[in-house]
């Protein structure tokens, strides 16, 4: 029997048992609350789980080992800034957003968020935050279904257009017809997946190597610098990689996690679990590259698909050291990262589609059983526009990832932090804020500073303008500041 037989057999079972998910979830899907954020019913557990593998991608691990192993322990900044970043989304964002989107007309979007909190009559915030997400959503997608694509082509031996069909099929599916439980429920699964293959992975390369202590040894030798922090960085580039942890308060896929949380009292045991998942996940996927460098340095002739491409550690690492049968379930995980986000991806645009666009201005009384149908409709119409950009892999627009994550980052986050945490915060403040944010990313990235990441001084400017626009125009009105007394009220009453 092939090796390749029983990873065959290990995916289709996981790729089975999530669309079977999306079925029971169907079954619990009533109406459009239901679809797009689960009837607010998540629990603590599913909660933390669902937030963390919706924002771990394929990144986690191939990108983030891939970049340990070609350059050492240096390049591991970049966790430490999106730790910090997401613990302090959890600390101060996410019961206060869990409690104001109630108040403020159970909004069930970011847009219709923005919209409500600050009285938007023109509806012009919800129409720019809506293209915002369609826009950098769909590239997001694009890149999600090139790496399962990626996967599929690199374990089975597909061709790339096969590869991506079979890599977004499954995914497609399920968030088609189970929505936001199905999304969430899945991710609970992926996300114990992807820290048992991260957890296990590294200790068993330390194992091949002889231990720990040997491993630092084989490494050390290769290169002093593999264990440098500070290896070709200076401050403003340490900076940079750190100030991708502020990308975090703008992420509308993983906002949305908490806006579905059962009750604002959840959320500190769903961050509690949430930051301890993605502690041992990120620390995992950096010990699978910074270890893999001893591995391959012990064992050349067993080097040749890293040293073609370094994001291939995992794979290669857990083909090498297991069973296929294990090694089946290790690498489901890759696909588990890429199907979570990819998913979540694709509700968040659905839900721009139809909750901010469709009802906000064509179907203002759509039935929710409508809701429900033009929601999957938007899913499918979305997938089918990131496979169109997938489907040429060198497309320019697949490396615009971190672009998109630095445009979410700067356009929302700084909105949505003030407008969780200050009642004198106005419409034109918002508006101001996530234009300027867009902008100077947009900017920055042609004209700027290249060394510092874009989303630093998008976030610093759309802060400031927030700010003195708010400050220099009229006050929100009493009722907007009631509202928001309330909910503070509320979230600081436990």
């Amino acid at each position: 029997m092939s090796t390749s037989t029983p990873m065959l057999v290990t995916f289709i079972i996981y790729i089975l048992g999530m669309v079977l998910i999306g079925f029971i979830a169907y079954r619990s899907t009533k109406n459009f609350d239901d679809y797009i954020l689960g009837g607010r019913s998540l629990g603590s557990f599913v909660t933390a789980l669902s937030a963390g593998a919706s924002d771990m991608s394929g990144w986690l691990l191939m990108g983030l080992p891939g970049a340990i192993f070609l350059s050492g322990i240096s390049e591991s900044w970049i966790a430490i800034g999106l730790t910090i970043g997401a613990w302090l989304n959890w600390k101060i964002v996410a019961g206060r957003l869990r409690v104001q989107t109630e108040h403020h007309d159970n909004a069930l979007t970011l847009p219709d968020f923005f919209t409500s909190r600050f009285e938007d009559k023109s509806k012009l915030l919800r129409v720019i935050s809506a293209v915002v997400i369609l826009i950098f959503f769909t590239i997001y997608c694009a890149s999600g279904v090139v790496a399962g694509a990626r996967l599929f082509e690199s374990t089975f031996g597909m061709d790339y257009q096969t590869a991506i069909w079979a890599g977004a099929a499954a995914t497609i599916l399920y968030t088609l017809v189970g929505g936001f439980l199905a999304v969430s429920w899945t991710d609970t699964v992926q996300a114990t997946l992807m820290i048992f293959a991260l957890i296990l992975t590294p200790v068993i390369v330390i194992i091949a190597v002889g231990g720990f202590d040997d491993s630092l040894t084989v490494i050390r030798e290769k290169s002093i610098e593999n264990l440098d922090m500070l290896k070709g960085l200076n401050f403003v580039a340490v900076i940079s990689l750190l100030g991708w942890g502020l990308g975090y308060f703008g992420q509308p896929h993983i906002l949305a996690r908490f806006m579905a949380a059962d009750s604002h009292r959840s959320i500190r045991t769903a961050r509690r679990i949430g930051m301890a998942w993605m502690i041992f996940c990120l620390a995992g996927a950096v010990a699978v590259g910074f270890f893999g460098i001893a591995y391959f340095q012990n064992n050349p002739a067993q080097a040749a698909g890293v040293t073609q491409n370094g994001e291939r550690i995992f794979i290669e690492l857990t083909r090498i050291l297991f069973n296929p049968w294990i090694a089946g379930i290790l690498l489901s995980a890759i696909l588990a990262a890429v199907m979570s986000t990819l998913s979540c991806q694709l509700l968040v645009c659905s839900s721009a589609l139809t909750e901010d666009l469709y009802k906000g201005f064509l179907r203002k009384n759509a039935s929710q059983q409508e809701l429900v149908w033009v929601g999957r409709a938007m899913v499918l119409l979305i997938a089918l526009i990131a496979i169109a950009l997938a489907s040429n892999p060198d497309n320019r627009v697949l490396g615009l990832v971190s672009y998109a994550w630095a445009g979410f980052g700067a356009a929302f986050g700084p909105v949505v932090l003030f407008g969780v945490c200050w009642k004198r915060m106005t419409r034109n403040g918002a508006l101001a804020g996530m234009v300027i944010g867009a902008a100077t990313v947009l900017l920055w990235k042609q004209y700027g500073y290249a060394e510092l990441y874009e989303i630093i001084p998008g976030f610093i400017f759309a802060s400031i303008a927030i700010v003195v626009f708010s400050l220099t125009g009229k006050a929100p009105s009493a009722a907007a500041q009631q509202r928001f007394a309330a909910a503070e009220a509320e979230y600081q009453a436990d």
